[in-house]
């Protein structure tokens, strides 16, 4: 007879950059910088990547900013998560790769998977941090770490089961 043994709880966590803003009018504040073109067509491009591979997190964070909710709002819109139920999160605004991993550990262990959407150099510095090597991530690119865990907690402790980068050029 063989032993069952139940499968190994998984966590997924995604890392998204927003896309390409505008720094077209100089009077408005960081916090104000729309998408430029660029970014508006390769956001909702990289949420039909998301789509073919089935991805739905269980909860979207987003940086306050507005480049990065609108980004959050056109990756969603096409992977079929309600815009609506993006949660705002200032924590995630020009935030350092300490403060964002800080956010990850702390999000609900039912979560099996979260998407945050956010600014460089942390988001960078994260993905770099977390997959032990240099992942450059350029505007738009998304980073998918694999936990074998049942913790949030884990994160950033424990190496990760697989990574992948993905980003508007590949």
């Amino acid at each position: 007879m063989f032993a069952v043994h139940p499968p190994l709880a998984m966590k997924t966590l995604y890392l998204f950059r927003h896309a390409k803003s505008s720094r077209d009018d100089p009077g408005l504040s960081d916090h104000d910088r729309p998408l430029n073109e660029r970014g508006l067509r390769q956001a909702p491009e990289m949420g039909r990547r998301l789509a073919g591979r089935n991805v739905k997190p269980d909860v979207i964070l987003s940086s306050p900013a507005l480049r990065a909710l609108k980004t959050a709002q056109l990756v969603a819109g096409e992977i079929g998560y309600a815009t609506q139920d993006i949660a705002v999160d200032e924590r995630l605004y020009a935030s350092s790769a300490e403060s964002l991993l800080a956010v990850v550990r702390t999000l609900d262990n039912k979560l099996g998977s979260a998407m945050l959407f956010g600014h460089n150099p942390g988001m960078s510095e994260l993905a770099s941090g977390l997959s032990d090597g240099n992942l450059e991530m350029p505007t738009c690119a998304v980073a998918e770490f694999r936990y074998e865990t049942k913790s949030w907690g884990d994160v950033g402790a424990i190496a990760p089961a697989k990574v992948t980068l993905d980003t508007p050029k590949t």
